[in-house]
């Protein structure tokens, strides 16, 4: 099957950068390039295309207010293709909390550093059907903040594909005094902080990026700086616990990788864990998991219709290592009660 593909970007000289490496994929095809807003919602519009890719940084209606009414009007896989500056560092995490499927960064030169990387996500948001999931994701997003019962020492999640918005989604219902939590989101490390101050703007908990050595309190969630380390867990298995940080090679084609994290928290808090996985593609954190499910810790995955990408929790499921299969906006319930 080929992939259809409309790119939306308001240089020309990107465009067709972009069309270039993207026509020697001989499974893509760029059947259109846009170079605003309106002129991308008019090709969208007649082409139907199976990926968009969105510069967020245009003029006139810019990428996110066009994001924005893509995903409620005509929703399709858009891949956020951004600047390194600041500016466009939060934009993309605006982006992906909105429901963009990934984000690739240009060079700081503006031109591509990995065009076989941004062809591997164009598959894989080839692959998503946003008919299925919307809709029970958005459905029963604050559901769970008023049936919080038991309180785990420590909560870990993975997400990937599509995992800023399952986040947003599942941290929203999180009380401000939540056990101290920690997340391992595969995202590029120029992005991470804008993502974490997105996540911390917009959802009750205190959300910051994980450093070598800090303390894990109660009410903050602890997110992975994606910069080639690995995150774990360290303490005593009653606690306190702390953030631990590593070099290393990648684990499960990850680096950090959601496998390090949840053997860690298998080995240092074992049953008084919660651990989830969410949307994500390939099998990063199925073993990890498992790992966690053979300590007694209450370990949770989200379900197909509410993924963006099945690959990752598919793979824990197939293993056994989730006690649960629950929709997006009920992972926060079932994360505080096992018997929920």
């Amino acid at each position: 099957m080929t992939i259809r593909v409309v790119i939306v970007d308001d240089s020309p000289t990107m465009r067709a950068i972009l069309m270039n490496r993207l026509g020697k994929e001989p499974d893509i095809e760029v059947v259109a390039a846009a170079a605003n807003a309106a002129e991308g919602r008019q090709m969208i519009r007649e082409l139907d295309p199976d990926v968009v890719t969105l510069d967020v940084e245009m003029p006139g209606m810019n990428g996110l207010d066009f994001l924005a009414k893509i995903m409620e009007l005509r929703p399709t896989p858009v891949i956020i293709v951004s600047g390194t500056t600041q500016a466009g560092a939060e934009a993309t995490a605006r982006a992906l909390a909105l429901g963009a499927v990934d984000c690739y960064a240009k060079s700081s030169g503006g031109g591509l550093e990995d065009g076989g990387r941004l062809a591997r996500m164009i598959r894989e948001a080839a692959k998503v059907q946003f008919s299925a999931r919307a809709p029970a994701a958005r459905r029963v997003a604050h559901e769970a903040r008023g049936s919080l019962t038991e309180r785990p020492a420590l909560i870990a999640i993975g997400s990937s594909t599509g995992g800023v918005e399952a986040l947003q989604t599942v941290l929203a219902s999180f009380p401000t005094d939540c056990p101290p939590t920690v997340i391992v989101q595969h995202i590029n490390a120029r992005f991470a902080p804008a993502v974490a101050r997105t996540l911390d703007n917009s959802c009750p908990p205190t959300i910051m990026l994980a450093e070598p050595d800090m303390p894990m309190k109660p009410g903050h969630v602890y997110l992975a700086p994606g910069d080639e380390r690995h995150l774990s867990i360290g303490g005593g298995t009653g606690g306190p616990y702390h953030c631990k940080l590593r070099s290393g090679d990648p684990v499960s084609g990850h680096l950090p990788s959601v496998d390090v994290l949840f053997h860690s928290v298998a080995e240092t808090v074992g049953a008084r864990a919660v651990g989830i996985l969410l949307t994500g593609m390939g099998a990063d954190g199925a073993q990890g998991l498992l790992a966690m499910a053979r300590k007694g810790a209450h370990t949770i995955a989200q379900d197909e219709a509410t993924c963006t990408v099945f690959g990752m929790p598919r793979a824990a499921i197939n293993l056994g290592a989730a006690a649960i299969v629950a929709p997006l906006g009920a992972i926060a319930r079932h994360a505080f009660s096992k018997a929920a």
